[in-house]
């Protein structure tokens, strides 16, 4: 038996969701084949059983042979001691595919989450994640359970014809010809229910995404009235995917139809023949007995193989998911050149040089010039952007991120001890003192202490601090991380005026020596910047200091909300 978790899952192929799911399959091979085994075993038991009883009721009962009787009956049991061991072994290697499957895409979609790093919000919608972690996992794994009852069920299907061939030619070939078009039925419905349910999954995706931006601006929406918009609009796109997951339980319930009624049909007209082959003396009691039997086990097998076509479509549609998640690579290249030891960091595109261990803060006329900037500067976006004539793509990534922080609004607390999340590398374990100079340079020391345990409040993802406490608690992990380079994008937008003074005050002499660049309209922090830039269309168009620039209508009328005269 495979025990979980492996430190590797191995390189998956994600050429398609179809190739994904077979190599999946092919990592658990052993328990895989087990578990079929153990599934052929244990159907085929129970499909000789009707055979067994039917031989029992004729030579035992018919005959009034008790020595037979007994002998065909301890057959019975035995018949049911093997399915039930059989079947025990099944089901427990089937839960190992299960587990195992679904473990493995979970440690391959983590993998990927980390490897993106700070690039995943950037390239994946939220909804997307969600979907993928709470539902395409589980439909995996189902899908590799099944498998092993599938199997058997087919195995079982063509053991049963045979014998009924045996017995009966008509009988048999009624059972030959029906059992594949049954199939072929069940499996149309199948595809078209495979279909519906890809459309559905993308519409809940994109209901996912409009719901976290709504929880996640729920303040903002109060703030400015906008609750009863986002409801109607979160009203209207549900009700859509309501009316998709109608369409969709449309066609699920034909499938079910065809799941019992078809079966059901096969069922009667094998009954019914029967039953004339007997009056006519064709057959023997137990004969018919036996026919009701395999009749029965038939539509039951017939359920267990469309079910497992089910499982393996929904496994299809959700592996496509997972598939496009796993695709998805970095934007930057992957360099191996060591960056310079210090420098400066220079975009040559926007015409924007940070001198090395300067201050300095941006405006930006346009607020998404401030975002594409900061990734590009972050090594986010291809761009040549070079650090100490270094450029950031022929770099490694991890180099790039250790030395260069970008925090923007993307930013994110986790639950967990709050100490932790703040100081999740443990720099500030033995300095207090340093820990005390962070909390008061990012005004947030009267956060940490007006919770009753202090950095040792077990959080839930922030949501229980409001969105200036959170930028305060974002910029304090920043400053214990002490990057060469720190780049922030609207640091102090949640705050007001005299708490975003102190930080004005405090963060420049906190970082003095190092760079730092601020991207902000704030003029508190442009007042302490010793360089400020604003840029244009994605280009420097003017630099010096705040009260110099303050003469440029254009700078003005973006920092002091002016309306600039031409």
């Amino acid at each position: 038996m495979r025990h979980f978790p492996e430190p590797d899952p191995g390189r998956p192929s994600v050429g398609s969701a179809r190739a994904y799911v077979l190599w999946l399959a092919g990592r658990h091979r052993a328990p895989a084949l087990l578990a079929t085994l153990y599934g052929v075993v244990c159907t085929l038991a129970q499909a000789l059983v009707p055979a067994t009883v039917g031989v029992a009721i004729d030579q035992g009962l018919v005959d009034q042979d008790r020595r037979a009787l007994v002998l065909w009956s301890a057959a019975v049991l035995g018949l049911g001691i093997v399915q039930a061991i059989s079947g025990t072994l099944r089901d427990r290697c089937s839960l190992t595919n299960r587990l195992g499957g679904a473990y493995r895409t979970m440690q391959l979609v983590t993998a990927k989450a980390v490897d993106l790093g700070a690039e995943l919000p950037r390239r994946v919608s939220s909804g997307s994640v969600v979907s993928v972690g709470a539902t395409d996992i589980a439909q995996i794994g189902a899908a590799l359970e099944s498998t092993a009852r599938g199997g058997g069920a087919v195995v079982s299907i063509v053991a049963v014809a045979v014998l009924m061939l045996t017995a009966s030619w008509q009988l048999g070939l009624v059972a030959l010809v029906g059992v594949p078009l049954i199939a072929w039925a069940v499996t149309r419905l199948m595809r078209l229910l495979h279909d519906r349910q890809h459309d559905l999954r993308d519409q809940q995706g994109a209901l996912t995404d409009l719901s976290v931006d709504i929880v996640e601006g729920l303040r903002v929406l109060r703030g400015i009235g906008g609750e009863d918009v986002f409801a109607a609009r979160y009203r209207e796109r549900s009700q859509r995917v309501r009316q998709e997951a109608v369409r969709v339980a449309s066609v699920e319930a034909l499938a079910a139809l065809g799941q019992i009624l078809l079966p059901g049909l096969l069922i009667t007209a094998i009954v019914w023949l029967g039953a004339h082959y007997v009056g006519t003396g064709r057959l023997g009691p137990g004969d018919l007995v036996a026919f009701y039997g395999y009749a029965v086990f038939l539509a039951e097998q017939l359920r267990r193989a469309t079910t497992t076509v089910d499982q393996l479509t929904r496994a299809l549609v959700s592996a496509r998911r997972v598939v496009e998640f796993l695709a998805l690579e970095r934007t930057t290249p992957s360099g191996g050149r060591a960056l310079a030891t210090e420098g400066d960091l220079h975009d040559p595109d926007a015409g924007l040089t940070v001198p090395d261990g300067r201050f300095v803060a941006v405006v930006c006329a346009e607020s998404g010039d401030a975002h594409r900037l900061a990734d590009r500067l972050g090594g986010y976006l291809p761009a040549p952007v070079t650090y100490g004539g270094v450029p950031l793509a022929a770099a490694p990534p991890d180099e790039v991120r250790g030395r260069i922080l970008v925090v923007d609004h993307a930013f994110r607390l986790f639950s967990g001890r709050l100490g932790r999340e703040l100081d999740p590398d443990g720099r500030l374990t033995d300095d207090a003192g340093r820990l005390e100079r962070v909390l008061d340079t990012a005004s947030a020391r009267d956060i940490v202490d007006a919770l009753p345990d202090g950095l040792d409040h077990e959080g839930s993802g922030g949501r229980e601090f409001s969105g200036g406490e959170q930028q305060r608690l974002h910029l304090a992990r920043a400053l214990i991380r002490d990057p060469e380079v720190l780049i922030l994008v609207d640091p102090t937008s949640a705050l007001d005026a005299h708490t975003e003074g102190r930080i004005a005050d405090r963060l420049g002499m906190y970082r003095e020596g190092r760079t730092t660049l601020l991207f902000t309209t704030s003029p508190l922090l442009l007042d302490r910047a010793e360089l400020v830039l604003y840029v244009e269309d994605g280009r420097v168009t003017a630099r010096g200091s705040h009260d110099e620039l303050l003469a440029d209508a254009r700078y003005r009328a973006v920092v002091t909300r002016e309306v600039a005269v031409a």
